[in-house]
């Protein structure tokens, strides 16, 4: 029985149904609702500027936090997106409360009326690359 398995899972990693949630995503689009954030403590906690993951965030950096749901999909850390309606790649690097979903955090630095300009916009996401 343990070879029988054994082979079922070399099989299954030949036909790369092994491989991440990311690979399926890359080129793929998302449409989802992008709302912004800044590195103070009334919008985040009393270290600002570390995200979820440890990164340390600066102003000017092209991040995002993504909503629970999309990391289960494969936008994890890492993972690089375009947002319509912006220039240039957005990298993931901080996750967002579990209460959303469909929804991206647009990191501002500390301009908190670019933040407030920007509100809450419908946008589609293109998964580049991890």
């Amino acid at each position: 029985m343990k070879q029988a398995i054994v082979g079922f899972i070399l099989a299954v990693m030949a036909l790369g149904w092994g491989t991440s949630a990311l690979a399926s995503m890359q080129g793929k689009t998302l449409k989802v609702t992008a709302t912004a954030y800044n590195s103070v403590r009334a919008q985040t906690n009393s270290n600002p500027t570390i995200a979820a993951w440890g990164d340390r965030l600066k102003p000017g950096m092209k991040v995002i936090a993504v909503s629970r749901d999309l990391l289960k999909m494969g936008i994890t850390h890492g993972t690089k997106v375009k947002i319509s309606g912006l220039p240039g790649e957005y990298v993931v690097l901080d996750k967002m409360n579990k209460r959303w979903s469909r929804k991206i955090d647009i990191y501002m630095g500390k301009d908190i009326q670019a933040a407030r300009n920007w509100g809450r916009r419908s946008v589609t996401i293109t998964v580049i690359e991890s």
